[in-house]
């Protein structure tokens, strides 16, 4: 596999809209010659549901926001102590299938959870990683025109009561876990350069940091 460039973009904390709408315009926006990106967030609470989402597994909100969202998927929780990477790749120039991708990104994390002796699995028809019975990553993408936007969430070390106000993944009392729970890192920075290095390998990417781009907190959501 090539050594494409790709940049990679540490946003930082985040409210999801600004960081949604910024995913879409690049994507729309971008040229074949448009190097590949990976946003790297962590966002402020908020539940998330797919194209395909059901209303109805959203059970209790409570105050937590909910934005209808163009991934596939049904609804997630996204809040403090998760990772989010957004991989804005071009598979097309990649040579890289839909459901390979979605295979590669589960191996990443997979090969991730293994840097601390954590074995993780993927399940047929439900894409995300598992730990025993219990989710500690959840996917969500959306190709365009041979581009990818949306991506993964990683379970950290967060609260972890908002997926009781929800069916995570549409699958009722799905149990869901972090790192920290597993006995695993309990900080972000310890993940991200060896999910990042991962997904580096899995894709054939050669990484240079890049300046994060600015969101209008008008715009949040």
């Amino acid at each position: 596999m090539s050594d494409m460039p790709a940049r990679v973009r540490d946003l930082g904390r985040q409210a999801y809209g600004p960081v949604w709408r910024a995913m879409q315009s690049f994507t729309d926006a971008r040229t074949d010659d448009t190097p590949d990106e990976l946003w790297v967030v962590e966002h402020d609470p908020v539940f998330t549901l797919g194209q395909a989402g059901k209303p109805e597994h959203v059970l209790m909100p409570g105050d937590i926001p909910v934005v209808h969202v163009d991934r596939g998927g049904q609804v997630t929780y996204h809040g403090p102590g998760q990772l989010v990477v957004y991989p804005l790749l071009d598979i097309k120039r990649l040579k890289v299938g839909v459901r390979d991708y979605v295979c590669r990104i589960e191996q990443a994390i997979i090969d991730t959870l293994l840097e601390w002796n954590i074995i993780a699995v993927r399940r047929e028809g439900a894409p995300g990683v598992y730990v025993g019975d219990a989710k500690v990553a959840a996917l969500g993408i959306r190709v365009r025109r041979g581009r990818t936007f949306h991506g993964l969430a990683f379970n950290i070390a967060m609260d972890l009561e908002p997926f009781r106000r929800i069916n995570p993944c549409g699958y009722a009392g799905l149990a869901v876990t972090s790192t920290h729970d597993l006995g695993g890192p309990s900080a972000l920075e310890a993940v991200k350069p060896v999910l990042l290095d991962e997904l580096a390998r899995q894709f054939g990417l050669r990484l240079e940091a890049a300046p994060a781009p600015a969101f209008d907190a008008a715009d949040a959501a």
